[in-house]
């Protein structure tokens, strides 16, 4: 056995043990910054910290105040907030306290937050602010049974008429409470915390699925402990990283990122306003961060309009630093593969250098200048648009894992990571193809099993403790996973083809510098049709250029000349498929998929049947007419 698998093994019960052991250990180090405003009120954020020893303050005060409440262990503490540094107090105030978190997101709407509140059985609800009281507030009219609602936020939170005595906590005054506690019963989160096993529940975090109701995912302390040692042993992340948070808490993959700061001590910032990360980048200087795909395709189309706005010149410089980039990282990322050496050739590196002070600088250091690598997760991530990050030293560590496996079961090394693939497993962490292609995985990080669903159980997770992933894959045959798609997900053409479409999508999404989302339809037709949502910045810019100044997003899409544009881009993508992969009819929608419309997961992933039913007609007009086999 090897050291890093003893060093897993050797894992304490709890992440609750690892941040006592923390906080003991560096009780003046940095933990977390966090934004709040400037105290003129005008300009930008001022950024405060808190020392290990200053959090476990809060933290142990939120315990005791839960404990003071009559939270007893493994009773369910429901969390629904945006990303911030008192969603993480929150989360390990509720584990010192023995009890598990039931993550809610914040943007989820009042009828399903009440079914996962009552089907997780939470006894109390910690929420953000007036708008996730008044949701409490219309589940508690319809029957459920909260015995507290602790606001973080207390602004417009006041009290109701009707709502019952002490019902209403701010969570000032859940610390308060608890720190009277701790004056009679010092050692009540100490005894809390010491009695927590491996088994024990710690988080209960419910699927955003396709179809039907969202099933409760049943986490262990045991997972996070794994998770957090398993990061740090894998060299995923380092004692002196600044991370830079903003991932949804109520993720999966935000969880992980809080158990292995704990672990290794490191200084993360916190804030979950997307529309704040530009703007924060260059203050927090990162040295890594985990995103989404869609936040990288996001920069890269940002980047790419710009160069466009600065006139025809500028943007043939971009177009061929872009080119250079990805030719530069895939000859690297192979010489790196066969000989342990990334050299490329005196021409290309030539031209690299040029291209790294024309345009490359101002990419790393709109990312802050300092970022040592990107952790890419939740969903595939275009090879080609990686290329271009790898050439231009924004490195992408692709990952992989489920809710059902605690997030993190595979990630790209550092130094060998390989755009395109998701790295290899975790230490501790079992992989296996199945006959069809299906992924298996086995390992301290898989779940307990689904809440309350023990059929929905035994048919993803066998009695031996293999979990069926429901995606398909290749291992390489040193052990890097490339994740072609998901099982469920797959077409079959009436001619008999398979394609898989979120490879045809990723395609075109490197292709496409106005592509915000896409989705490839095809099965049981006799060929592929799209549907493609495009970026509204992107295309408003091309189109003010372009004779359709003024006009809206709706019109815009409409006008034959973007339709003409797009046209374009899919005769590319066209050129690089099989016969019947390609994309023989397209249609643009009228407005991009969202969270909202419930077209894309809170982790932004498409909700291919719901965005199927939404636009059924257009799919319908792009077969009418043909035979179908």
């Amino acid at each position: 056995m090897s050291d890093t698998q003893t060093q897993i093994d050797n894992r304490p019960p709890s992440v609750a043990h690892l941040f006592v052991d923390r906080v003991e250990a560096t009780p003046d180090g940095e933990a977390y910054r966090y934004p709040v405003p400037s105290s003129s009120g005008e300009g930008p954020d001022e950024w405060k910290s808190l020392s290990w020893g200053e959090a476990a303050e809060r933290v142990y005060a939120i315990a005791a105040g839960l404990i003071a409440l009559g939270v007893q262990p493994e009773e369910r503490v429901a969390l629904a907030s945006s990303t911030r540094v008192e969603w993480i107090l929150a989360d390990l105030g509720v584990m010192c306290a023995g009890a598990a978190t039931t993550t809610v997101y914040p943007s989820t709407n009042t009828e399903e937050s009440s079914f996962i509140l009552a089907d997780s059985e939470s006894r109390l609800l910690i929420a953000e602010d007036a708008a996730q009281l008044a949701k409490a507030r219309e589940a508690r009219a319809e029957g459920l049974n909260l015995a507290h609602v602790v606001v973080i936020d207390p602004a417009g939170a006041e009290p109701a008429a009707d709502d019952p005595e002490g019902w209403l906590l701010t969570l000032a005054d859940l610390e308060a409470r608890g720190a009277e506690y701790l004056v009679a019963h010092p050692e009540a989160v100490k005894e809390r915390v010491s009695a927590i096993t491996s088994e024990q529940l710690a988080t209960l975090i419910y699927t955003s699925g396709t179809t039907g109701r969202p099933k409760g995912v049943r986490l262990p302390h045991d997972n996070w402990s794994y998770m957090a040692k398993a990061t740090v042993a894998a060299g995923v992340i380092q004692a002196d990283d600044v991370q830079y948070l903003w991932l949804p808490l109520a993720h999966v993959f935000g969880k992980v990122l809080t158990s292995g700061q704990i672990e290794v001590g490191h200084v993360t910032a916190v804030d979950g306003r997307v529309d704040k990360i530009i703007e924060n980048l260059p203050v927090v200087q990162p040295t890594y961060m985990a995103a989404v795909p869609r936040i990288f395709e996001k920069v890269y189309n940002g980047v790419a309009a710009k160069a466009r706005a600065g006139g025809g010149a500028k943007y043939k410089i971009f177009q061929w630093a872009a080119g250079v980039a990805r030719e530069y990282a895939k000859v690297s990322q192979d010489n790196f593969r066969r000989t342990g050496n990334a050299s490329v050739p005196f021409g290309l590196n030539a031209k690299h250098k040029v291209a790294d002070t024309l345009v490359f600088t101002k990419i790393r250091e709109a990312f802050g200048g300092r970022l040592r690598a990107c952790i890419s997760g939740s969903a595939v991530l275009a090879p080609e648009i990686g290329f271009f990050f790898a050439g231009a030293g924004v490195h992408i560590l692709e990952g992989y894992g489920l809710t059902e496996s605690s997030a993190a079961s595979f990630c790209n090394p550092a130094e060998a990571y390989r755009t395109g693939t998701v790295g290899k497993p975790l230490p501790g962490t079992e992989v296996r193809i199945a006959d069809d292609g299906e992924i298996l995985l086995r390992g301290p990080g898989i779940m307990q099993g689904y809440h309350r669903l023990a059929e929905k159980t035994t048919e993803v997770l066998e009695s031996d403790g293999w979990l069926h992933t429901g995606d398909i894959g290749e291992l390489s045959v040193d052990g890097y996973l490339r994740i072609t798609d998901r099982k469920k997900d797959l077409i079959k053409t009436s001619g008999g083809k398979y394609v898989a479409p979120a490879e045809v999508e990723g395609q075109f999404k490197a292709v496409c510098p106005f592509v915000s989302n896409i989705l490839v339809h095809g099965a049981d037709r006799n060929f592929c049709t799209a549907l493609i949502a495009l970026d509204e910045p992107s295309i408003l810019g091309w189109a003010a250029e372009n004779g359709l100044e003024g006009k809206s997003y709706a019109e815009v899409v409409a006008a034959p000349q973007t339709v003409e544009l797009i046209d374009g881009y899919v005769k590319r993508l066209n050129e690089g498929l099989q016969r019947w992969q390609t994309v023989k009819k397209f249609r643009l929608l009228p407005r991009d998929l969202d969270i909202e419309h419930g077209e894309l997961t809170p982790s932004l992933k498409l909700k291919r049947p719901v965005v199927e039913r939404e636009y059924k007609s257009l799919i319908e007009d792009m077969y009418a007419g043909t035979r179908e086999a």
